[in-house]
């Protein structure tokens, strides 16, 4: 297995570093990469307002996560812990030493920017840092050609060295100096600068100095606070069900502004377990059925329009419409039908038998198609064996009433 280490503050981890680690993972042909935040950066100091290392590795964790989604390859990208799990200063030879005791028999590539690259020859050990790791590093422009392929030479005859030059396919010349002096400044430009799960989580958690009223928030801004909190992977679904919500609206004269944030936060809470769906519930005091205390799928709908009222402030159209998106209900309003919908025939959802139906009849009859979606959904549970929440039951039985 053909290993990339890819190491730095990462405070923030910015476009540049997820445009190299997807330029290193094809040019490289790597089965696995590790990010790897440094505790205590041997080569600078952190900054003042340097957020908790565990903050770090989440957002490492979601550029790594952006990585897998763009290259389309599921656990290719991780962000590890191995520095913050020693003491003392986060230095390289021993980074790839603890590594290779993690993986003996694999081939491991340390990858480098340019600076850190031209000046290995100075850092602690290289010598072992050669003999334990390749050498990738990123080669920018034709500019930096002369030198690097230079400094390759000197490795080569002096340690040994494997190297390799990886040219990046866009020149993003970002610092995270930078990014962090703009999310004070131009809250707009920083986020043009960063993976939108990474912005979301420095809005939330209010890092950096920023200090976003949540329940005031931009579309954009609501956006990348809700998809910080779900995994990459569903990305494609939101922003499909965010966009076919708003085409519905506008279709059957829901409020498409409206139809747009339910989309954005519908799946907020998609991935939290269910312990953690539970504990929400009791917070907010949201009453559940014998079947929602165990079924974890149908929590997040619940969870995620409390989520949306207490959190983002959302107005009760919207809470409403996330709450009944997953099971329906009878006689739903408008804007609720049309979420229901959005999330039913969006354009990433997979194939399945009468959905190409459906999503022509969305835009024929939408009580015909809620109608159409309701036995769709109890057809498929009863076929697995599952059973079917009543409110789904309900929804069917009113909407057969009205189209008689």
């Amino acid at each position: 297995m053909k290993i990339g280490v890819y190491g730095g503050t990462f405070d923030p981890p910015h476009l540049g570093h997820m445009e190299a680690a997807r330029a290193a993972a094809e040019a490289l042909g790597l089965d696995k990469l590790l990010l790897i935040p440094a505790a205590v950066p041997p080569h600078k100091a952190l900054p003042p307002d340097a957020v908790a290392p565990q903050a770090r590795l989440a957002m490492a964790a979601m550029v790594a996560d952006g990585v897998n989604l763009e290259l389309k390859s599921p656990g290719l990208a991780e962000a590890s812990a191995a520095e913050m799990d020693r003491t003392g200063k986060s230095y390289t030879a021993d980074t790839l030493a603890q590594l290779r005791e993690r993986y003996p028999e694999d081939e491991l590539w340390l990858l480098l920017g340019t600076d850190m690259f031209l000046s290995l020859q100075t850092w602690r050990e290289p010598e072992k840092i050669i003999s334990l790791a390749g050498i990738a590093a990123f080669d920018r422009t034709e500019a930096d050609s002369g030198g690097m392929e230079g400094q390759a030479r000197r490795l080569r005859e002096r340690y040994g060295a494997r190297v390799a030059l990886v040219r990046l396919p866009r020149v993003m010349e970002i610092s995270s100096t930078q990014v962090r002096e703009l999310l004070v400044r131009n809250r707009v430009e920083a986020r043009a600068l960063l993976w939108c799960q990474v912005y979301g989580y420095i809005l939330r958690e209010g890092l950096y100095g920023v200090s976003a009223d949540l329940k005031r928030l931009s579309d954009d801004d609501l956006r990348c606070a809700s998809l910080s909190m779900v995994k990459a992977k569903r990305i494609p679904h939101i922003r499909g069900c965010e966009e076919e919500a708003v085409r519905l609206a506008e279709r059957w004269g829901a409020d498409a502004r409206l139809a747009r944030r339910a989309g954005i936060l519908h799946d907020c809470t998609k991935y939290l377990e269910l312990d953690e769906q539970l504990a929400l519930c009791d917070r907010y005091g949201i009453a559940l059925d014998e079947l929602e205390r165990v079924a974890v799928k149908l929590l997040h709908a619940k969870t995620g329009a409390a989520i949306a009222r207490h959190v983002f402030g959302e107005p009760e159209a919207v809470c409403m419409a996330i709450y009944w998106h997953t099971t329906g209900k009878a006689d739903m309003d408008l804007l609720s039908k049309v979420l229901y919908l959005a999330d039913y025939i969006e354009p990433s959802r997979a194939d399945f038998p009468g959905l190409s139906k459906l999503r022509k009849l969305a835009y024929e009859d939408l009580d015909a198609a809620l109608l159409l979606g309701c036995e769709l959904t109890i057809g498929d549970m009863e076929e697995r064996g599952m059973p079917v929440h009543t409110n789904t039951l309900q929804a069917r039985d009113y909407l057969k009433g009205r189209n008689r």
